[in-house]
Parts: C-alpha cells; structure tokens; sequence
C-alpha cells in the first residue's frame, strides 16, 4: 500500500505560479511511475502528467505542455508539478496517483493503483 498526500495548492493569480508536492508514504516511490491528474468543477478527472520510475521519460497534456514540470525526487518519497503562468482554466482539484503496472508510464486514469485526496488549485483573472 502507498499512501499519497499532495500539497502546495491554493489561490493565485492568472500568470502565477504554484508548486505542488506529492509526499509518499508505506513503499517508496521508485517503483511506482507517477502521476498527476486534475478534476474541474462539472468536468471529469484528466490527466495532467507523468513522469517514469528513473525519471527520464515524462508526458504531459497539451494543454500544460511548457507551462507545468513534473519531477520526482525518489529519496524524499515526493513528487512534484511546477505550475508556471497558469490560467483560470487550470482550476481544478489535483490528484497525485501512483501506477505500479506499466513499464514507462500510462496517461490513463484506470491505470494508476493509489490516489492521494486532492489538494485544490484555483486561478483568478
């Protein structure tokens, strides 16, 4: 079992920036590629990005591409998501997850083994 709890969300202003963190705890990450998602009010759950076990493959939703970087820092169990410039529509509650199964990495939700509760972004304009 792994336990996930993010941090680091709150209230900015569009063109901010927030740093969201993702602490692990009951096994380490590192056999886990790991995952961020986001749910905005009304919509469903997508994905945001990934990155791999070593950390040298990552993925990321067109719509956060150049703006958001996801990194993972195995010895402190933590992942992380820089949010640069971000934009009312980024909005929404994060979700950090853990997928145990596939060998690089997978942008589908069904994939992932362990969610943490969500930690909640909202942009002004």
């Amino acid at each position: 079992q792994v336990q996930l709890v993010e941090s680091g969300g709150g209230l900015v202003q569009a063109g901010g920036s927030l740093r969201l963190s993702c602490a692990a705890s009951g096994r380490t990450i590192s056999g886990y590629a790991m995952g961020w998602f986001r749910q905005a009010p009304g919509k469903e759950r997508e994905f945001v990005a990934v990155i791999s076990r070593s950390g040298a493959n990552l993925g990321y939703a067109d719509s956060v591409k150049g703006r958001f970087t996801i990194s993972r820092d195995n010895a402190k169990n933590t992942v992380y998501l820089q949010m640069n410039s971000l934009k009312p529509e980024d909005t929404a509650v994060y979700y950090c997850a853990a997928d145990a199964r596939t060998f690089f990495y997978s942008k589908v939700e069904r994939d992932y083994d362990y969610w943490g509760q969500g930690t909640q972004v909202t942009v002004s304009s």
